[in-house]
């Protein structure tokens, strides 16, 4: 989605258009200095699908079209606010604009003309615009009625202008629910170009809230890449992506305190190599970070060219040096190695939307399918594709994780001796080629004697002479003479095995020699001692690093045992997985636990199976949980409190799934800071209901003065929770939640239900208000749940309500992509929000100076 950095200077307002676009090779319509005063009202919805489908919303205004980009594109329901993002001004010929931009422009994708019509403000517009809210009526062929733009206030070290579309309430409003136009008329109102089922995209836009995610972290000086395992066919099982496997050098580029440097896959350091590259990667604005991609060549038809890259670097060639980046292992403080594959490149296209860099690209996903995506790619007489699992995380090795598939058989070889070409001294005529055995000596691969040209031949004989040996370096002596020897034996000339070189070949012999050689080029940035014969796998015999985990290790100095056993049948999630959850959200969640009694539900035999809840320290074989002063609690057993990581993740690898708190801290035991409403459905009722019946919770407590705060419960329903101050007892907050629930069920029957168990809530839903007892306890924010698919009780904002699904809306399996997404804390005014209850209990008619119990 293009995202403007500046607005164009204000005598040319196509300045920015134009600057961004080769108008000679994309079909977009030029950019004529604007005619103000000839404005006809024009509006014209785009869809625009590019890296990621979106729309683009634009008035005619002072003779060109205001642009903004909407991602989930207008809805007819005034209670969807979408985002749109402020763009570059569009020529007033950009509204009957249909076509394709070609790959490599900006914009690249599809354009179709989505709505159009008039459009008439109800205000001055440029007095509106320059305040920040702009109300107007549209009358077009799908969108009509009040609308309204309103500019939101500008987060710190934000360039860009974010914006809200939404419909006002009239008579074309309709719920989404009812209908959603976005779905219902996909197609263009031209009539020249029909909608089409578009390829798996990445998901919407996505911010770097990395605090939900992951931990800080020291960043690595060093990071070796990961690294692909050949594969025979595409994985049959198991959820992938595939990209284009990029005929270039990997290249990884570390920031460090705003300073980019560039490293090849051995650590070399080549940022004077490519000083442009690095200063590009400056306008990321990052303080720290890793980043993982391939430097290519783009030849003829925008096809990676790696002689052409070669060529570049020894000032041959004038071909354009891209980086195209596919992973992000750190940044800004956070390691995000643990992550899975699809989190870590959202982030990392996140980044470049919202900072496009010259020569700097992100390595966009193919089509799904992983025969189709390579019969693509060899077709277009590309190397292969990689294929990568979705939820792994980032292993610097080489990983099933990762595979190549090949359109054709090449891989490096150790350059061990050379022959000169007869009748031309000073030119190579072959190469002796050899790879490492498992033993690690040195082995004979046979020869290459073709695929350079005269200047080639001989920058590859005067590469090869300070490298000179007076005997072969194989281990078991010289071979046999072969082809390359053609005029004797006894020619050969042998030097230290250091060269690399890459070679196209068409088969192994069974005495282990190349057949049908051809040379490609040096590799620079591959380490000698590490070439070997690559031995293709079937990919779904070779286990996954993200499934799999030895019996021992450690996460974040906490020893974890038997990771590898599935605590989740129904999702296959591990422990392991659990664990990393755990450690991920550790920093977000220990606010949650820290300071107050906290229960464990452990399930040592995994989810389905016998579990037990334990509330005391008994025996705490647990490394790092607090026992609380037994005063806390007379005639019970010390209380147990987590207050760090190492706490959570031990109490984790004890087998607990699930952390429970009390409503009191430990230095208010009698008196809670909280008060939780826990929205129980009973069999038969629908979810809309449960999302109803919260918001008539969120009704009646607003009008008692109370704010509330909502998050997902895990399991079937939806918690409401409301930060008091800790003034009044238990015996006063309890009967209080109770006397809110009474009045509900009261006054809405129906829906609500006071009294608890299974047969008093069938068809209605009981609001739990016992969770407000005396030692009685919620389940935390961001703790996983021990039910099947493990569902995660995640903190949500009330505007995020209606896209609620269940309880369970978000599980252990995407929750961290979700809270990666997330563009702010829904919960940040609630740590500093403490209400008195003192007012709620008199609108309530409540005198509770003495004391009740609530039954």
């Amino acid at each position: 989605m293009p995202r403007t950095a500046a607005r164009a200077p204000a005598h040319d307002p196509l300045h920015r258009y134009r600057e961004r676009r080769d108008l000679r090779a994309t079909p977009e319509p030029g950019a004529d200095a604007p005619r103000p005063g000839t404005d006809l009202g024009r509006f014209v919805v785009q869809k625009h699908d590019a890296t990621r489908l979106h729309y683009d919303f634009r008035l005619e205004l002072d003779g060109v079209l205001l642009s903004w980009a909407v991602p989930k594109g207008p809805s007819l329901d005034p209670a969807d606010k979408r985002m749109a993002v402020r763009t570059e001004d569009h020529p007033l010929a950009y509204a009957d604009f249909e076509g394709t931009i070609p790959v490599g422009h900006y914009g690249a994708g599809r354009v179709i003309v989505w709505d159009r019509g008039r459009w008439a403000p109800l205000a001055e517009p440029r007095a509106a615009l320059a305040a920040g809210k702009l109300p107007f009526e549209l009358d077009g062929e799908k969108l009509q009625g009040a609308w309204e733009l309103v500019r939101l206030k500008p987060k710190a070290g934000e360039r860009g202008e974010n914006w809200l579309l939404f419909k006002k309430h009239d008579a074309r409003a309709r719920p989404r629910g009812e209908y959603d136009v976005v779905a219902a008329q996909p197609d263009s109102v031209a009539g020249r170009v029909a909608d089409t089922p578009r390829p798996r995209r990445r998901q919407s836009r996505a911010a770097l809230a990395l605090d939900s995610v992951a931990p800080k972290a020291p960043q690595p000086e060093t990071l070796a890449p990961q690294l692909a395992t050949l594969a025979s066919a595409a994985p049959a099982a198991g959820s992938w992506l595939y990209e284009t496997k990029f005929d270039g050098y990997r290249l990884l580029a570390r920031i460090r305190r705003g300073v980019p440097r560039l490293f090849t896959r051995n650590g070399h350091d080549w940022t004077d190599k490519l000083p442009g590259l690095a200063a590009a990667l400056k306008g990321l604005g990052l303080q720290s970070a890793w980043i993982d991609g391939e430097l290519v060549a783009l030849g003829a038809g925008a096809a990676a060219d790696f002689n052409a890259l070669q060529n570049a670097f020894d000032g041959r060639g004038r071909a354009e040096l891209v980086y195209f980046v596919f992973d992000l292992p750190y940044v800004q403080g956070r390691d995000l190695r643990e992550l899975a594959l699809d989190t870590r490149r959202a982030l990392l296209q996140s980044l470049l939307d919202e900072h496009p860099l010259d020569g700097v690209r992100f390595s966009a996903e193919l089509p799904p399918g992983g025969s189709g995506a390579l019969a693509t790619a060899c077709e277009r007489q590309l190397e292969g594709v990689i294929a990568k699992r979705r939820d792994a995380p980032y292993r610097s090795m080489r990983s099933a994780d990762w595979l190549k598939l090949k359109c054709r058989r090449r891989q490096e070889f150790v350059v061990a001796g050379y022959t000169e070409r007869a009748n031309a001294s000073g030119e190579i005529g072959s190469l002796i080629l050899a790879v490492h055995g498992a033993d690690g000596r040195l082995v004979h691969a046979g020869n290459v004697g073709t695929g350079w040209d005269t200047r080639a031949a001989r920058a590859l004989f005067t590469r090869l002479q300070p490298l000179a040996a007076a005997a072969p370096a194989f281990a078991a002596g010289a071979p046999a003479p072969g082809r390359w020897s053609r005029r004797g034996p006894g020619l050969e000339r042998w030097v230290r095995p250091e060269l690399v070189v890459e070679v196209e070949f068409a088969e192994w012999t069974s005495g282990g020699s190349v057949r049908h050689a051809v040379y490609l080029g040096v590799r620079e940035d591959k380490p000698a001692a590490q070439v070997v014969r690559e031995r293709a796998v079937a990919p779904d015999t070779v286990p996954s690093a993200a499934r799999t985990a030895s019996s021992s290790g450690r996460i974040a100095r906490v020893r974890i045992t038997h990771g590898e056993r599935i605590v989740d049948q129904a999702s296959g999630l591990s422990k392991l997985d659990l664990l990393r959850w755990y450690d991920a959200i550790a920093e977000r969640m220990l606010p949650h636990l820290s300071g107050r009694p906290v229960a464990l539900l452990r399930a040592p035999q995994g989810v389905g199976r016998p579990v037990f809840f334990q509330k005391h320290a008994e025996r705490s074989e647990i490394p790092g949980l607090v026992q609380l002063d037994p005063a806390l609690w007379p005639g019970h057993e010390p209380l147990m409190e987590i207050r760090t990581a190492q706490a959570l993740l031990s109490a984790a690898q004890m087998n607990a799934v699930e952390f429970h708190t009390w409503n009191t801290t430990k230095r208010t035991i009698a008196k809670p800071d909280r008060i939780v409403f826990d929205l129980d459905p009973g069999q038969g009722v629908a979810f809309a209901a449960v999302r109803e019946g919260a918001l008539l919770v969120r009704t009646l407590l607003d009008e008692l003065g109370l704010a509330a705060w909502l998050k997902t419960s895990g399991g079937k329903g939806l918690h409401v929770v409301v930060p008091i101050a800790p003034r009044a007892p238990v015996d006063v907050v309890k009967p209080f939640s109770r006397a809110v629930v009474a009045h509900l069920a009261e006054q809405v029957p129906e829906r609500f239900v006071v009294r608890s168990g299974p047969a008093n809530r069938v068809g209605r839903i009981f609001v739990d208000w016992l969770r407000n007892g005396e030692g009685a306890t919620t389940v935390a924010a961001f703790s996983a749940r021990a039910r099947p698919g493990l569902g995660v009780s995640i903190p949500v904002s009330w505007d995020a309500l209606p896209e609620l699904r269940g309880g369970d809306h978000w599980t252990l399996a995407d929750a961290r992509e979700h809270l990666a997404l997330e563009r702010e804390d829904p919960w940040a005014a609630y740590w500093r929000t403490r209400q008195a209850l003192g007012p709620a209990l008199r609108r309530l008619g409540l005198d509770l100076r003495g004391g009740r119990d609530g039954r």
